[in-house]
């Protein structure tokens, strides 16, 4: 399996992603004919530069020939300009009411809306409100990109209107971006979705994410780093902050929508045969650390790199999960049987119920689902949406697992894997996969203990155990 891992220890932007994904091989023009298709009068220059001495490439998106800016300096710019005509502007307004949408930059973000007015009946000036979600849905629709890139697009999109929404306290449709919808973020977030795709990956996996430090000015005045929205964006992900670091915003809100809609999982670098690596550069040199984010790319461990990686621990490692459990003693079994169905496909590690006898003599279950941390939360949600509970238990506890690996064994029928967990360099147990046996079963109309049998026998036969 071909894996991307996101290192984001100077956080991440829309355009340090896109830099990334051409550093890491995705060309220049595939994005560049991306932009120009948009049809919204902007481009991209790309260009290399460094970051702490080490290489990378630099994205910035140009829309009607303006560059678009870090927001310290698009802030100071605009505050020059408001002192300077203020009053010119009171002058030839009169009572007219102008309405600035400011924007939503990071240290390294280019998510501004460029202003734009329209003239009312009586000809007078009104105030743009951005973009609404079915406008943007509409752009990316029309967009001559694959339907999985569109898709993605969208996804990123409405990450970001949900916790506009929120926090706003309204709904999605009723958001307009004017802090995310600009040119420049659309162009950062439809290249995502193109050049995500272009990679080839089967998994997205991200680091912990270091969001800067200080304050950030936006819209609703200056806030704490990280941004509302961006808070909302990373629930559940790991994030920290260095009181030694940068003082300014590392992880911006289209930054944490692409984390959001790409990454299934957060965590260390996974063990793997790296391929290749990118770096994406963002706007300023920081003295403390590279301003870089980097993807690195390759095929999941192999099964010798999966021994070694564990050999010192006899093939046992440790980690953290989460147990969330739930009594219920209302719930229909078959809506049961649902609920546990669907914990396990959202990316619950096991998911089981055992009969309990709860208050006033009622029969009832016990769910508990074995999750990663990460992941507690969000799958906490679907467990209140699927079963009658009034409330879930929560606990992490240290797990110690096994080395395994796949082989590939041949039977009559065809080719079954078998999962085998090592200990100290020994075989401790094997079992045939079950859902390829299942599978064999059902083609050539077989028992499936038969199937079984013949798998375990052919992985002994082959030198096993």
């Amino acid at each position: 399996m071909r894996i991307a891992y996101l290192e984001c220890f100077s956080g991440i932007s829309g355009d340090m992603f896109v830099g990334a994904l051409v550093d890491a091989g995705v060309p220049a023009k595939l994005l560049a004919d991306t932009v120009a298709g948009l049809d919204l009068g902007a481009r991209l220059e790309i260009s290399r530069v460094a970051r702490g001495g080490i290489g990378a490439t630099k994205v910035d998106v140009y829309a009607h020939g303006e560059k678009d800016l870090p927001r310290e300096e698009f802030w100071e710019r605009r505050q020059r300009a408001e002192a300077a005509h203020s009053q010119e502007h009171a002058d030839s307004l009169g009572h007219a009411h102008w309405h600035v949408h400011a924007p939503a930059h990071t240290a390294h973000a280019h998510e501004h809306e460029h202003e734009h007015q329209d003239k009312d009946t009586h000809g007078q000036e009104k105030h743009a409100h951005g973009r609404g979600l079915t406008e943007i849905r509409a752009i990316i629709e029309k967009a001559a990109i694959s339907g999985t890139a569109k898709a993605t697009a969208i996804r990123i999109f409405e990450a970001l209107g949900a916790a506009e929404a929120e926090i706003h306290n309204t709904t999605i449709d009723k958001v307009h971006f004017h802090e995310v919808g600009a040119v420049d973020a659309m162009v950062d977030i439809v290249c995502a979705a193109v050049g995500a795709e272009a990679l080839g990956v089967d998994e997205w996996i991200c680091s912990p994410l270091n969001v800067g430090g200080g304050t950030v000015k936006c819209a609703h005045g200056t806030l704490p780093v990280p941004a509302p929205a961006t808070v909302k964006l990373l629930a559940g992900a790991p994030v920290y902050s260095s009181s030694s670091g940068p003082q300014v915003e590392l992880v911006t809100p289209t930054g944490a929508a692409i984390v959001k809609t790409l990454a299934t999982r957060f965590g260390a670098l996974p063990a793997m045969m790296v391929e290749k690596a990118g770096y994406g550069a963002g706007s300023r040199d920081f003295p403390s650390h590279p301003n870089l984010l980097r993807i690195t790319i390759g095929e999941a461990a192999s099964v010798e790199i999966a021994a070694d990686a564990q050999a010192a621990t006899g093939g046992v490692s440790t980690d953290r999960v989460a147990l969330l459990e739930a009594n219920l003693d209302d719930l229909n079994p078959q809506v049961l049987g649902y609920a546990m169905e669907r914990l396990l496909a959202e990316g619950a590690l096991d998911v089981f119920s055992v009969p309990v006898q709860m208050k006033k003599n009622r029969p009832g279950a016990l769910l508990t689902v074995l999750a990663k941390p990460e992941d507690a939360e969000r799958l906490t949600k679907i467990m209140f949406a699927e079963t009658s509970t009034l409330g879930v238990r929560r606990r992490e506890e240290t797990r110690q697992v096994l080395a395994r690996r796949w082989e590939t064994v041949e039977t009559s029928w065809g080719p079954v894997r078998i999962k085998i967990a090592n200990l100290n360099g020994t075989v401790a147990n094997y079992a045939p996969e079950f859902e390829d046996c299942r599978r064999i079963a059902a083609e050539h109309h077989v028992p499936l203990k038969t199937v079984m049998q013949e798998a375990q026998r052919a992985y002994t036969q082959n030198g096993g155990r």
